[in-house]
């Protein structure tokens, strides 16, 4: 078994990029051209907030590398909702809206919770439920966002184990921050770039995320990083995909955070 590390940023369409990022001759109609070949992934918030075309996700597919590869949010109807037992019409309609145009291109969904939903283990398992494990005869990879100190408990990891569901690592102060593995990839979203650090994070802190990403792709875990006290489960101890993503924060450094991860994994 072999594994891939993604490193990459949330979109491509950001006002201040055109200063930071995107050469100044640059059209915007390139702009995905240009940017998914700076970064090996990119996490599209855009199907959160609304319903894409299927021809968009083609036109996506054809005008980015070989090997590059998207992750979407799903929408937030699915997610933002008071009983998520009732979501699978906006699971399904999300599903039907063209993502599997992507074709090998399509990495994992990302389901986001609001900061406010707490864990309610039944109608949680119900949501789980309603997550198929393919699309048009491709295998899914989902992965849970969630927000509230209530999920820092075993019993949501294993939920989540039992139904092969990734968990979002991330190092904001605003969100549970865990590192507690649940399937066969990971899936971090750092969101603390600075502004006044031209690489978003300083130089030690990049070195560590990469470290982690390396151990985790040979299928080890690092030591150092925050878990769910009390969780005695865990996965097999194999190669794993690594997806990693400069979320927010000072977000106009994020494609430069990206770029800083890329070079130290390439140089081994």
């Amino acid at each position: 078994m072999s594994s891939s590390i993604r490193v990459g940023i949330g979109g491509w369409t950001f006002e201040p990029w055109r200063e930071t990022f995107y050469p100044a001759d640059l059209p915007a109609r390139r702009e995905l051209e240009y940017a998914s070949r700076q970064v090996t992934a990119i996490e599209v918030n855009g199907t959160f907030y609304s319903t894409m075309s299927p021809s968009s996700f083609a036109k996506w597919h054809d005008e980015t590398p070989e090997d590059f590869m998207f992750s979407l949010k799903a929408v937030r109807y699915a997610t933002n909702r008071r009983v998520l037992a009732e979501a699978g019409e906006s699971i399904d309609r999300f599903l039907a809206s063209g993502p599997a145009r992507l074709g090998h291109k399509l990495g994992p969904i990302l389901w986001q919770f609001a900061p406010t939903k707490k864990f309610d283990a039944e109608d949680f398992e119900a949501f789980l439920k309603l997550l198929p494990p393919q699309l048009e005869g491709r295998p899914l990879r989902h992965v849970l966002d969630v927000r509230h100190d209530s999920f820092m408990t075993p019993q949501f990891l294993d939920l989540a184990r039992r139904y092969r569901m990734g968990t979002v690592i991330t190092d904001s102060p605003k969100f549970p921050s865990f590192a507690n593995l649940t399937t066969d990839f990971v899936y971090l979203r750092l969101m603390q770039c600075q502004s006044d650090c031209p690489t978003g994070y300083a130089p030690e802190v990049l070195d560590a995320w990469a470290a982690c990403a390396r151990k985790w792709a040979e299928g080890g875990e690092p030591d150092g990083v925050p878990r769910v006290a009390g969780d005695t489960g865990s996965t097999a101890a194999q190669p794993r995909d690594v997806f990693m993503f400069m979320i927010n924060g000072a977000k106009e450094r994020a494609p430069a955070a990206a770029r800083e991860v890329l070079q130290r994994l390439r140089a081994g």
